[in-house]
């Protein structure tokens, strides 16, 4: 099973990491994937919400650093840098976008 960690840390990469999990769900609805935005793509993500967002994590450093919250609907891990590091010891494939 394929299983997909797409680091997108700017709201570009944000913007292709969203195209990307779309292509890869259609292509395969049974990967399993997560697109971890930190940095700019924090804002970008909250503020404009997207059907891949069931996919979406952000980074609460940057959530704190820019005093934003997010919705309830969107998964939160405390450091982004971790979770990507955690994933990656996990044996997912890790994807800059």
């Amino acid at each position: 099973m394929i299983q997909l960690l797409i680091h997108a840390p700017t709201p570009g990469s944000l913007e292709r990491a969203r195209r990307n999990a779309a292509n890869l769900h259609k292509a395969d609805p049974q990967a399993q994937l997560e697109i971890v935005a930190n940095a700019g793509a924090v804002a970008a993500a909250l503020a404009d919400a997207h059907p891949t967002d069931a996919h979406l994590v952000l980074c609460q450093n940057t959530l704190a650093a820019t005093g934003a919250q997010a919705p309830a609907h969107i998964k939160t891990v405390s450091a982004a840098v971790l979770h990507i590091a955690q994933r990656q010891a996990d044996g997912w494939a890790y994807m800059r976008a």
